[in-house]
């Protein structure tokens, strides 16, 4: 058994390349996942186990133990073939069992002994810091262009392989401390939990470092968007959707919508600058129709619709609410070097009025369409570039909720006509509406049921800009989204938010644009006398959400996508007495974190779980507490020193010290009487424990010199109490443990 754990010893370094080598392989197999067969997957991973198992645990001469990897990674392959229903041991002879066995294995051989080549040669290389810093580099550089030119979103496996190089390299360290100071690392090894201790504060301050830096957008394009550029090609961009399930999608307010799913990735490339009194969602266009595939545009039916803008004029709406309303101005700078066009200017909720556009009054190529509130730019031959700058005015209703809540059906919707806005395709599967029934069971009122559908949407679902598509097999967008891929971007809450109720028989319709974007400043001018906040807007802000309709209180946009937060301004109702006036409605107040945009995650969480944030923190707080402890010394004489605004003499440091000299000795039942000297106590202490007399003499004699002779107190003599009394601790201790 010893000589077993020498040899295990002996090879402390190889085994940590090991788990070193086979996270960072653990990343490749997760990308590979979903690309390869599903049993695959299983057969590598169990490979690479079993061989770095045997490496670790198996201290024996290399070719005995490729022996028993043989063996090993045999018994494994079949057990996982057993597994998935591919291969069983029938009755027959031998030979045509192993023939069987050998034609099943056949399709993944390649794989299995990649695998094992794998696991043996990268740990072997990693004997220097170069080769494990080019081999962690290399793999760092390819998951990033996997990052930058596949819809697949690499963040979480590049973390990874930066904290497998990071441990690879700190056991390298201490390789190389062993190998040239074996004395040293001889010692070093009777403190194990305090290398550990101390390598876990560093791995913990660096990760809560990272985790809160602030967050800064790129400035950059990425790469994927530059080179397309350069080619001269047009980049998709997608309301966070990919409307041709595409590869190297990126996302942007979406032109296209007849054709949701798919995946795409983050631009941070910037749309716009928003000043404005309020924070809002940037509201866009609106669809009504669902096709069961995405939204249809029907908008080029109602042209007859359109009415023209005036600068500084009302514009009217066909749906008007009692409700009070909120006066929001903003003005929107466009900032894309690109010369983007958008069908629609943005605004916040609905917009009242325009105030300018480019710095005039000039609007002959803008058109309101007044039943879903959008201002509809028109290129014309002379100007087909759209509005570098634009000043609006909105109309924000102040929604009483708790009056709304109570509002019935009948009240709300009675000899309303709203079927455009209630469509739902014949084909729509049951298991939706009766989904929906049975989410909302315990809502009596439209609103009541409008928020738990909200709820169960933005709890129960992952969120992910590269949703696992392999699992969806119904037709419809919505039925897949809600009972087979379960997972998905802002297009497939906002659209399952819309269908859901519909099906219930409450108005909705479907809304895209940006959401807040990033607080990027503070102005004021003369269209914001008192003040505004910038909003910086980047692609990666584009949204879509739902807008519900309530009779008598307007359009009210409802989020369902968990990680965004709509800004909404309520009412809170009382029911006023004859003396007390009616409150004046105010803004629902907004947390700090709900004042930022919320950035949303995949659901594998390329950001750090809580749990461990909470470890790295404890771990911190611990060894902020072993150094205060440690040098809590030093800390006292810092603060002696800030009070008296000069630095303590040896003698200070003494007489300082005895005191808390003569405190440790109380503790461990070595008091001084009222009645004796400290000479008297010493000597009493020594009588008890001659162990301690060559140390608590020099102590006295020291203390008495600082105390009542003339001569001054030397460096040379503190430096001398400080060493006494580490040996007196040291002799305490060791009898102690006697």
């Amino acid at each position: 058994m010893k000589k077993w754990w020498n040899g295990i010893s002996r090879s402390w370094y190889y085994s940590l390349s090991l788990v070193w080598v086979f996270i960072i392989a653990l990343q490749w197999i997760n990308y590979a996942d979903g690309v390869w067969y599903q049993e695959t997957t299983p057969l590598v991973l169990a490979t690479m186990a079993v061989v770095a198992i045997i490496d670790i645990l198996i201290p024996l001469k290399i070719i005995y133990r490729l022996i028993i990897k043989l063996f090993a990674v045999l018994g494994t392959v079949y057990y996982v073939l057993d597994h998935y229903g591919f291969y069983s041991w029938q009755e027959g002879s031998l030979t045509d069992n192993v023939e069987t066995f050998v034609d099943t294995v056949s399709p993944y051989l390649w794989f299995i002994l990649s695998a094992w080549v794998l696991i043996e040669v990268s740990a072997r290389i990693g004997s220097s810091r170069r080769a494990i810093i080019m081999f962690v580099g290399t793999n760092i550089a390819a998951l990033s262009i996997l990052d930058s030119f596949t819809t697949s979103m690499m963040w979480e496996e590049v973390a990874w392989v930066v904290f497998a190089g990071m441990g690879w390299l700190v056991s390298n360290h201490f390789r190389y401390f062993q190998q040239r100071f074996p004395k040293g690392w001889k010692h070093l090894r009777r403190y194990p939990l305090k290398i550990i201790f101390n390598i876990a504060v560093i791995f913990s301050i660096i990760l809560l470092v990272g985790v809160n830096v602030p967050e800064v957008q790129p400035t950059l394009k990425d790469p994927y968007t530059a080179w397309k550029n350069w080619r001269g090609e047009a980049v998709i961009t997608v309301n966070g959707s990919n409307p041709l399930n595409g590869q190297g999608a990126s996302s942007g307010y979406s032109r296209e919508d007849s054709n949701l799913g798919g995946g795409f990735n983050f631009d941070y490339t910037p749309v716009m600058t928003v000043s404005t009194t309020s924070r809002s969602y940037w509201r866009g266009e609106t669809r009504t129709v669902y096709s069961g595939e995405g939204w249809i545009d029907r908008s080029s039916n109602g042209w007859s619709e359109l009415q023209s803008v005036e600068a500084g004029s009302e514009l009217p709406l066909d749906e008007s609410s009692d409700v009070e309303k909120k006066t929001v101005k903003q003005q929107v700078k466009m900032l894309s070097e690109d010369n983007v066009t958008y069908p629609v200017l943005f605004g916040a909720y609905t917009i009242g009025r325009v105030t300018d556009v480019d710095g005039g009054s000039d609007t002959s190529q803008l058109d309101w369409r007044s039943n879903p509130g959008e201002i509809h730019w028109s290129p014309t031959r002379q100007n087909r570039k759209f509005p570098e700058s634009y000043s609006l005015v909105s109309r924000v209703p102040i929604i009483p909720v708790k009056e709304l809540e109570k509002k019935t059906f009948n009240q709300l919707y009675a000899d309303k006509s709203l079927d455009q806005y209630l469509q739902v395709p014949s084909e729509l599967p049951d298991r939706v509406r009766n989904l929906a029934k049975e989410v909302t069971a315990s809502g009596d009122t439209p609103y009541e049921k409008v928020e738990l559908l909200q709820q169960y949407l933005q709890n129960n679902f992952a969120y992910t800009n590269n949703p696992d598509l392999s699992k969806k097999k119904s037709r419809d967008f919505v039925d897949s989204f809600l009972f087979e891929v379960k997972e998905g971007y802002c297009d497939y809450y906002s659209t399952a938010m819309v269908m859901m109720a519909r099906s219930l028989d409450i108005p909705a319709r479907w809304v895209k644009g940006y959401a807040p974007g990033q607080a990027s400043g503070y102005v004021t001018s003369d269209y914001f006398p008192d003040g505004a906040t910038e909003y910086t807007v980047t692609n990666a802000d584009a949204h879509s959400w739902a807008e519900i309709y309530f009779a008598d209180y307007g359009w009210v946009p409802i989020e369902a996508t968990p990680g965004f937060d709509m800004p909404m301004v309520t009412e809170t109702v009382q029911t006023p007495s004859d003396d007390t006036p009616t409150p004046e409605p105010e803004e629902e107040e907004q947390t700090p974190e709900e004042e930022e945009t919320a950035t949303p995650v995949q659901d594998n969480e390329p950001a750090v779980p809580t749990s461990v944030i909470w470890i790295a923190s404890s771990v911190i707080l611990a060894w902020a507490a072993v150094m205060i402890i440690r040098y809590r010394r030093e800390l006292s004489f810092m603060i002696m020193r800030m009070r008296q605004g000069e630095a303590l003499t040896p003698q200070q440091k003494i007489m300082a010290e005895s005191k808390r000299w003569l405190a440790w000795m109380k503790r461990h039942g070595m008091d001084r009487r009222s009645y004796e000297t400290l000479r008297e106590s010493v000597s009493r202490w020594e009588e008890v424990r001659p162990d301690l007399a060559a140390q608590l003499t020099p102590l006295l004699e020291l203390f008495e010199k600082a105390k009542y002779s003339p001569d001054q107190i030397t460096e040379e003599e503190w430096t001398s109490m400080q060493h006494h009394l580490q040996n007196l601790r040291k002799r305490w201790r060791k009898r102690d443990t006697k």
